[in-house]
């Protein structure tokens, strides 16, 4: 079975995945992948009838659930060779969103060729550089892929909350408590000037002067502006502010 990181960096994983859930709707909660199609077998703990249409996923067992993960995720992450830390956001990020895309984007971040398999290069590469800086490129460069994705606006809020979650985590590991503390203040003070921003952008709080001058535009071109401006900078300042608490309760357990 694996060594290192492997057992908390799976019970973390699994704080994020829900308990068994048979949803009709869901087609990974069918045998045959698609709604409707194959038996209705649920998920549990993130792993899906679709995916493992031989098993009965109501009652897998622990060891079950931790078998699957350890061969799925942990050992193509090559877990127990990264460092700590930079193996848990590796693998949460590989849960969510497949192993190859989690390594591409560690490998961008460590400047290394990108390929999508952690081989000896990039191993190399994530022991000889500083896992905090890592971790935050690596979540980082997670929520930017994210915030791409179509179904964003059903799903951002619970995603962001995850990553940050699994980035405070991740750093908790390999930091101190005062590194933590300063890293929550970075991110409630990058929380609080976007959310300035966005009150800027909307003419709120601000002189008259300051305020953008829109009077010449049709109604619906100063709200597709105003939407241009203001709608990054809350989604930053949601972000930060869920990394600031997730940061800060990771300080206080430190």
């Amino acid at each position: 079975m694996a060594k290192g990181n492997f057992q908390p960096a799976l019970a973390d994983v699994l704080v994020h995945e829900g308990d068994y859930t048979a949803d009709p709707r869901d087609p990974g909660n069918w045998t045959g992948g698609k709604r409707g199609v194959g038996v209705l077998k649920g998920t549990k703990k993130g792993i899906s009838a679709a995916s493992f249409p031989n098993l009965d996923i109501k009652n897998l067992s622990d060891n079950q659930i931790a078998d699957i993960y350890h061969g799925k995720y942990w050992v193509p992450i090559r877990g127990d060779d990264l460092p700590a830390g930079v193996d848990l956001s590796t693998m949460d990020y590989g849960v969510n969103s497949g192993v190859s895309r989690s390594s591409k984007d560690l490998q961008r971040v460590l400047g290394v060729g990108v390929d999508g398999r952690v081989g000896p290069v990039t191993l190399l590469a994530a022991k000889r550089a500083d896992p905090r800086i890592v971790i935050k490129g690596h979540c980082g460069r997670r929520m930017s892929f994210l915030r791409s994705l179509a179904i964003w606006n059903t799903f951002g809020k619970g995603w962001s909350r995850r990553v940050a979650g699994v980035e405070a985590k991740a750093l908790s590991w390999v930091s101190s408590k005062a590194q933590l503390e300063a890293d929550a203040k970075a991110a409630r003070d990058k929380a609080v000037a976007q959310g300035g921003g966005a009150a800027v952008g909307t003419g709120s709080g601000v002189g008259v002067d300051q305020a953008p001058d829109m009077s010449g535009l049709p109604l619906w071109a100063i709200v597709a502006v105003v939407a241009v401006i203001v709608a990054p900078l809350i989604i930053r300042a949601i972000v930060n502010a869920q990394r600031a608490s997730a940061l800060a309760k990771a300080a206080k357990e430190t």
